[in-house]
């Protein structure tokens, strides 16, 4: 009932085989299965494009694109709060099979990867999945962070979002943190109960993460936990996550992935809307306070 799959994990003698639906054949005993959206937000153009014929002017552009599906798992319910944790890694080497492709198509500038959790959060479908769509400009939101993050680096000579992790370690926003991860509620937070994850490793995209498969397993672990914290403290709530990461190699030594989780617990209404600034109930201490305890054995 899906479009043919762009790619496909399966396991054999051990070890994972990557393939994708051809012919049409279908495989079969899949753990992974990525294709495109049946009814996708952006379109890969029909003819071959370079990046100049892309914007038709300042304000507009085609909305040439990619929008995929990559479903989790075979099995139903196996969310990231409850996958396996080998399945889970599978999650993230498929995000990165996919951000690697599309990244390096010429008329895509930037590959957003979201997740969105339970029907009051957007997700149509109840079966495990994540989607992936590639775009022909950077959106707004992270094109400002961009900015803002590219002058204080020209100003002090280093990372913004180093420097708020070194500040956050020590606060009493810190939720967890291993190895390789921290995660902490943001200062001024919009949603209640936000918390954001980040890589202690400075990078501007997760990319690299393919040739490490100690912080990819980390990843899912963080992931995994603290989504877990989420669904039991307040009764497997609805939530979106997106990633942050910059493509443009200048942008290395200034911007720093990192992926924003958002419970759906509060109704934007009109002030929201109309002044875009937000109401939150929940301070973000008070928030990392009660994500701590649910994590906590």
């Amino acid at each position: 009932m899906t479009p043919p799959a762009l790619l496909v994990y399966m396991e054999k003698g051990g070890k994972i085989e990557k393939a994708k639906d051809e012919n049409g054949f279908r495989h079969k005993n899949w753990l992974i299965r990525c294709f495109q959206n049946l009814f996708p937000a952006f379109s890969p153009p029909q003819e071959a494009l370079g990046k100049g014929k892309i914007m038709k002017n300042r304000d507009l552009a085609l909305a040439l694109g990619h929008h995929e599906v990559i479903v989790e798992s075979p099995n139903h319910d196996e969310h990231p709060s409850d996958a396996r944790l080998p399945q889970l890694v599978h999650v993230v080497n498929a995000y990165l099979d996919r951000l690697s492709e599309l990244s390096a198509k010429p008329y895509v500038r930037y590959v957003s990867i979201f997740r969105n959790h339970g029907l009051e959060a957007g997700a149509s479908l109840s079966h495990a999945h994540s989607q992936i769509i590639a775009t022909p400009f950077t959106p707004k939101i992270v094109r400002e962070e961009l900015a803002a993050s590219r002058q204080h680096w020209r100003k002090n000579g280093n990372c913004v979002f180093c420097q708020i992790i070194e500040k956050e370690r020590n606060s009493p926003r810190l939720i967890m943190e291993n190895s390789d991860f921290m995660v902490f509620a943001p200062y001024a937070s919009a949603n209640p109960l936000e918390f954001w994850i980040f890589p202690k490793k400075h990078e501007a995209s997760p990319i690299k993460l393919s040739e490490k498969e100690k912080e990819k397993e980390n990843f899912a672990k963080t992931l995994k936990i603290c989504l877990g914290a989420l669904k039991n403290l307040l009764n497997d709530p609805p939530y979106n996550f997106g990633f942050h990461i910059a493509l443009e190699k200048a942008a290395s030594p200034y911007y720093h992935w990192h992926v924003e989780v958002y419970p759906k617990l509060a109704i934007w209404a009109g002030f929201e809307k109309s002044t875009g600034m937000y109401i939150n109930t929940v301070s973000p201490e008070a928030a990392a306070e009660s994500l701590r305890k649910a994590i906590s054995p």
